[in-house]
């Protein structure tokens, strides 16, 4: 069945004359008639006849229109239904969150999201960037936040937006700021440290980092959570390691100060989501302010 003849003819049925149905959609008499006769034809049914200058349903033209009541009313709640689902997408932001990302970092991303608007609803899930990719390939994601691009051969259609790279510093409690900044690098010979987790791409770089400069730090802790290594390094328990760009906000909310800064070691940050122009007004944000202050790129 063709639903454009149905809908003519849903329209005529409604109007009562072909003359007014033709005027309601903008197409002549003749030509609503003709398409009209083909749903006729579909149906092997008369649907209507003449009374004078009107038209009359005939008993399988109302039974018709039941049935094409029910459709056209179900398409406008669909209508409808998209339309506020739209809307939805615009007050609410999915985020999924690599479990690698320092949790600073991140609020320092989505911060600006939260202040373009009091209605926005954050919502946040952390975990593995397969497993996050997993969840933007069938829309459960608006975007996710990594320290890596999509890995090759993934096979998700998605885009990376770089939102900026920041050199790595070394951060030390009081306790340790002295020893730790003197004749630094040398200086973690021994040292108490707190490393990234082992699936962490900046662990692998700073691996290499620690063997390349000769030094043998004593390995205290190893976190996939920043933020646990930011509370063990707050009392004292060792040095550890976060991008420069935190370093104000280290030293004032957590008392640890920047002993050492590695210019070979550069993290990116990335934005991962299904489109390649950005439309959605809140990772709009997020990545405009990220390249313009946070990282400053």
């Amino acid at each position: 069945m063709n639903f454009k003849h149905l809908y003519y003819f849903w329209v005529s049925a409604r109007a009562g004359s072909l003359a007014r149905a033709g005027a309601q959609l903008h197409i002549t008499p003749q030509t609503l008639s003709g398409q009209i006769k083909l749903l006729e034809e579909a149906l092997d049914k008369k649907l209507f006849r003449k009374s004078g200058r009107n038209l009359e349903v005939t008993d399988a033209g109302r039974l018709a229109l039941d049935y094409a009541d029910e459709i056209f009313s179900l398409g406008a709640e669909l209508e409808s239904a998209v339309k506020r689902d739209q809307a939805l997408a615009q007050t609410q932001l999915r985020v999924g969150l690599a479990d690698s990302v320092p949790k600073a970092v991140a609020y320092r991303l989505l911060e600006p999201a939260l202040n373009r608007s009091d209605s926005l609803r954050l919502i946040c899930h952390e975990g593995n960037l397969h497993a996050l990719l997993g969840q933007l390939a069938v829309h459960r994601l608006d975007m996710i936040i990594a320290d890596a691009p999509i890995p090759p051969g993934v096979n998700v259609k998605a885009f990376n937006h770089l939102l900026g790279r920041s050199t790595l510093s070394c951060f030390a409690p009081k306790s340790l700021a002295k020893r730790a900044e003197r004749d630094f690098p040398a200086s973690l010979e021994g040292m108490p440290v707190l490393l990234p987790g082992t699936e962490s791409a900046v662990r692998r770089k700073l691996d290499h980092w620690l063997k390349a400069q000769g030094v043998s730090p004593r390995i205290v802790g190893e976190f996939d959570d920043s933020a646990l290594a930011i509370a063990f390094g707050r009392e004292g328990r060792g040095v550890l390691f976060a991008p420069t760009v935190l370093a104000a906000q280290l030293r004032r909310e957590h008392l640890l100060t920047a002993v050492g800064h590695i210019d070979t070691i550069v993290e990116e940050f990335f934005s991962i989501s299904i489109e390649r122009r950005i439309s959605h007004p809140a990772i709009a944000s997020i990545l405009s302010a990220a390249r313009s202050e946070l990282f400053g790129t």
